[in-house]
């Protein structure tokens, strides 16, 4: 067996040290050779043991029948116990430093073990030998192999859940006797910038920089060359060589606090950390000298903190989840996230196109129209920094920016750096812009003036796609062909409803801008002018459940069973409940895609279970409430004060205009919403069905797996252009994935990332979540009306039940939610916006509601006592003594 190698062979055994410097052949390396450690074992295969465990030294290995090691009685010895290395092991030793080393020349000896310079550095733990005499070789490799054995390894090992020591390689390599030394590291190991580089150097050998003697000057470079930072130390002592190893030198005060090296030295020595880095695949931590000139390097390892570092001039994202964790809050499968990435993707392409964006600037944003949504531990968010590159498309930016941050409920802008590199940065950027507002100026109001017959048409073309198929009876390839006729008729062409949902922006800023403006208003009263426009399908649920329960109270005993019998029993006494069966069933012909999360297609629908509808319609019906509406509608007292407040013709005829305008826009908004509803409602059940193919053929574990395939993977397996094949292994993968994200802290509502979206990022929250203070928290307004009642936190409306009368308490709702309304006096909401659905279907209901009050959750408990005002956003916690009635004391229907 070859004890003492070189590099020019295997180097699986050699170890960190001496194993990355064989994978740096070419480099200006001092000459090396390394004893493996099978010389170890040969030294040590006589080695007897006393196992009394009052003498115990350390871990020999990890598959020795003794695990501690009391004492070196042969082999190794203790330090100065004048012990050799075995003949066999000399003898090799000897021919091979006599090659090295010809003329006598001094070694480096140091170890070099399987770990080591690996995920965990063990800096300064292993022992290592400067300037050693070709004769004094061997005892400093046995002190090498002790000091692996030693306690602070063991306590360090024990400290990081390492596995216990082994004996290292021995690297044993011609010294430098350098002029200049130090460490260069390829990335920066601090901050995380892989394209800035450090440079660390001190007169003479390194080791006083590595042993913390003295300070070193430190560089910074950039990737184009540049040196951006200069700290340039004093450096009072160098170490040097001597006859006895290493001394310490005093260095000339007047050169202590000289640079120590010029500025082609810093250049030339980055460059080769950054060479060693293409080289190890990764960045480096190196050390080098100089000596007589020449630049060497002595050692490479990985920079090990990089793994914990996103890299912070990496690209910026702004996630924000506000608006769309309405509809998707919480964990959404892969398949979902798939569908509507790629939906939001061809909308807002067509939208563009819509607008008169020229294809050119539209495919200069391809990378942007994609990315418009993202996935962080499983939950989706807005890229909101795209979403403004989107909107900088077209003109008038500053203003659609406010807008759309109401839309979308952002509760911060953008940081000003950020805005400064969306405008228009110079006179070509602006004269373009100039050049192409006429044309997009046409296109806003060519759809502005033929909406009306857009949304006409699009619902046309809505019902001839959802045409009433029998998916039961299509085959996979058939199921797949419907798919993508839907995404041909409806994904790439949902003109209507993305141009309404603009136009909604631009006029409800509108109506608000003059509110405050014109009336002298705080910002709530356009909330008040658009509420109760009727003719909106989402307030149709609450009104229709209502006339259940009406229906159901007439009967005691069926009001009982729909609040506590299993389905089964409520569908058997449906038969001899004639009314209410005919208004149920029109009900879920009506709304039965309309479920809590509906919009993720793992969601089960009313269709699948309804009895969360049947339990809202008993509960309702066994304590029902008395309504109690206002002599004068909220609307009718804005409209009053708005006469009042608006004298002048002009301005008042401006402000009917954009009023009527905003009323329309809001109001289709919602409509054309549902109308998604039921698409996603037909997708889903293609995908239910192609699940239960897929199950029926071996090809998944289950017909639901199949929420954990993307949309393209689904779809490819049947039309064979997917990559994967083995559908379970996929699917396996990904759902252990989900459920450690179900497991993790969710990530904030608005955060930030550089570089690798999903390396090294802590996904907590830079927006303020605070509690609201203890009197007082201000949310946003949405629907008038003065409620004093306990608030029911709900968290899962999946199973609970409303205390009617109570104030609802949510983090976030969707239209699912819709289902609880009725029996509530008022609602909080930790998260939405002036437009989302809570805010609109409470407005059509006269229901005081309040959302945006951050740390709702964290302030409240269940049964406080509180009294709401869904005209000023205010809430007051009143006392721990719940009446037993809410009271409604202006507006609303407690």
């Amino acid at each position: 067996m070859k004890f003492v190698v070189d590099g020019s062979g295997s180097i699986e055994q050699l170890g960190g040290k001496a194993g990355a410097l064989a994978k740096l052949k070419g480099f200006p390396i001092p000459e090396w050779i390394a004893l493996s450690p099978a010389a170890f074992d040969m030294q040590t295969a006589t080695l007897t043991l006393n196992p009394s465990p009052t003498e115990g030294r350390g871990t020999l290995n990890s598959g020795g029948s003794v695990p501690l090691l009391p004492r070196w009685e042969k082999g190794l010895g203790d330090e100065g116990d004048g012990c050799f290395l075995h003949p066999t092991i000399q003898s090799e030793l000897s021919a091979a430093l006599a090659k090295l080393c010809p003329n006598g020349e001094r070694v480096a000896v140091r170890s070099s073990a399987l770990d080591e310079d690996g995920d965990r550095s063990f800096a300064g733990q292993l022992e290592s030998f400067l300037f050693v005499p070709i004769d004094q070789v061997a005892d400093r490799i046995l002190d090498v192999w002790r000091s692996a054995f030693s306690d602070r390894i063991v306590a360090y090992r024990q400290e990081h859940n390492l596995p216990p020591a082994t004996a290292p390689a021995v690297l044993i390599q011609k010294m430098v006797d350098a002029e200049v030394a130090g460490v260069a590291f390829s990335a920066h190991p601090v901050t995380g910038q892989r394209g800035v580089s450090i440079v660390s150097a001190v007169y003479g050998l390194g080791s006083a920089l590595v042993g913390g003697e003295v300070d070193a000057d430190t560089y910074e470079v950039d990737r184009a060359g540049n040196i951006t930072s200069r700290q340039i130390a004093c450096k009072e002592i160098a170490h040097r060589s001597s006859l006895n190893g290493v001394m310490v030198e005093a260095i000339d005060p007047a050169l202590a606090e000289q640079p120590a090296l010029t500025d082609a030295q810093i250049l030339q020595i980055v460059s080769l950390a950054r060479e060693v880095e293409r080289r190890s695949n990764c960045p480096q931590d190196i050390e080098w000298a100089i000596a007589q000139g020449k630049l060497y390097l002595l050692q490479a390892r990985p920079i090990t903190t990089l793994a914990q570092l996103p890299d912070p001039d990496g690209t910026r994202i702004l996630w924000d989840n506000s608006n769309i964790s309405e509809s998707y809050g919480g964990i959404t499968t892969p398949l979902t996230f798939s569908f509507v990435r790629h939906a939001y993707a061809e909308v807002y392409r067509q939208f563009c196109r819509m607008m008169g964006v020229s294809e050119g600037a539209i495919a200069a944003q391809d990378t942007t129209f994609r990315c418009l949504l993202g996935l962080i531990r499983g939950r989706i968010y807005y890229n909101l920094i795209n979403w403004y590159r989107l909107l900088a498309l077209l003109p008038g930016f500053k203003m659609n920016q406010r807008f759309m941050e109401q839309m979308m409920g952002v509760r911060e802008p953008l940081p000003p750096d950020v805005i400064a590199t969306l405008e228009k940065a110079n006179w070509r950027d602006r004269l373009q812009d100039s050049l192409s507002f006429a044309n997009t100026l046409r296109g806003l109001l060519v759809n502005f003036a033929t909406l009306p017959k857009q949304i006409r048409r699009f619902y046309q073309r809505l019902d001839s796609a959802l045409t009433e198929i029998d998916l039961s009876t299509l085959r996979p390839d058939e199921l797949a062909a419907h798919y993508y006729d839907l995404e041909r008729q409806l994904l790439t062409r949902w003109d209507a409803p993305i141009v309404n949902d603009f136009f909604a922006m631009i006029f409800y800023g509108l109506l608000r801008s003059l509110c405050v403006k014109w009336c002298s208003d705080s910002g709530t009263l356009q909330n008040d002018l658009i509420g109760g426009e009727g003719g909106m399908i989402s307030a149709e649920p609450a009104r229709r459940i209502r006339e259940l329960a009406a229906i159901a109270a007439q009967s005691p005993d069926f009001a009982e069973l729909l609040c506590s019998g299993s389905l089964p029993e409520i569908t058997a006494e449906l038969k001899n409940q004639l009314q209410f069966q005919t208004q149920y069933q029109d009900y879920l012909d009506r709304f039965g895609d309309r479920c809590l999360e509906e919009l993720k297609l793992e969601s089960p629908t009313l269709h699948d279970n309804p009895i969360m509808l049947l339990r809202s319609i008993g509960q309702l019906a066994r304590q029902p409430i008395a309504a109690s509406a206002p002599t004068t509608s909220p609307r009718q007292q804005a409209e009053a004060k708005v006469a009042q407040l608006i004298r002048n013709p002009i301005r008042r005829w401006v402000f009917d205009r954009v009023l009527h305008q905003a009323r329309a826009r809001v109001r289709d908004r919602e409509n054309l919403r549902f109308e998604r509803t039921r698409l996603f409602g037909r997708v889903r059940r293609i995908v239910v069905e192609l699940g239960r193919r897929l199950w029926a053929i071996d090809a998944i574990h289950s017909p639901e797996d199949v929420f954990y395939l993307e949309i393209p993977e689904l779809l490819g397996y049947v039309d064979g252009t997917t990559t994967t094949t083995d559908l379970k292994g996929l699917i396996a993968i990904r759902q252990a994935e989900f459920a450690k994200y179900a497991k993790m802290a969710a990530p904030g509502d608005r955060l930030e990332t550089h570089g690798i979206t999903h390396h090294a990022q802590t996904f907590r929250s830079t927006a303020d979540t605070r509690p609201p203070t203890p009197d007082t928290p201000q949310g946003i307004g949405c629907c008038p009306g003065i409620v004093r009642a306990p608030v029911q936190i709900i968290t899962d409306p999946k199973t609970a039940v409303l205390r009617p009368g109570s104030i609802l308490v949510a983090k976030q709702t969707d239209p699912g939610w819709i289902l609880l309304f009725p029996g509530a006096a008022g609602v909080l909401v930790e998260r939405g916006g002036v437009l989302s659905h809570a805010a609109i279907v409470a407005r059509e209901l006269n229901l005081p509601v309040i959302v945006s009050l951050p740390g709702l959750l964290d302030w409240l408990q269940d049964g406080d006592l509180v009294e709401m005002d869904g005209s000023t956003g205010q809430v007051h916690r009143l006392s721990e003594v719940e009446p037993e009635r809410p009271v409604a004391l202006t507006g609303g229907e407690a």
